[in-house]
């Protein structure tokens, strides 16, 4: 084998096939984050997850699909918890989550994209709830 070429099965540091264009192996990444999102450990976070990668995923940035992979790394009661208490109380404006809360009971530091990627998916799981009420 000419020192240039790779082995038939060689994989990137993505996990990618190495023969595969930047393109195709992101577009790999988005179906394996797509279906880690349908495919929880809870129907409820099934439902949370999974219609948000279908719709809004797509437009992430890099970094934010990287905080989602991070975020699907979590346990789902956890997740739930940290979404649920994002949400708009029926009949009250605000939420219950505390303003700038990262998720863990925490202050979110300036630019905590793990506390905005979960504002996102909130609000992407609150319309959804409101457009089927």
């Amino acid at each position: 084998m000419p020192d240039n070429e790779q082995p038939r099965n060689a994989v990137s540091a993505t996990g990618a096939p190495a023969d595969t264009a930047p393109g195709a192996a992101q577009d790999t990444r988005l179906r394996r984050l797509r279906m880690r999102a349908w495919r929880r450990g809870t129907r409820e976070m099934d439902l949370i997850l999974g219609p948000f990668a279908d719709t809004a995923m797509s437009g992430l940035s890099a970094s934010d699909l990287d905080t989602f992979e991070a975020l699907l790394e979590e346990n789902d009661h956890d997740l739930y918890r940290w979404i649920s208490a994002r949400l708009t109380v029926a009949g009250r404006s605000g939420t219950m989550a505390a303003p700038g809360d990262n998720g863990l009971g925490q202050a979110a530091a300036p630019g905590d994209s793990r506390a905005a990627l979960l504002d996102t998916i909130a609000a992407h799981a609150g319309s959804r709830l409101r457009s089927a009420g």
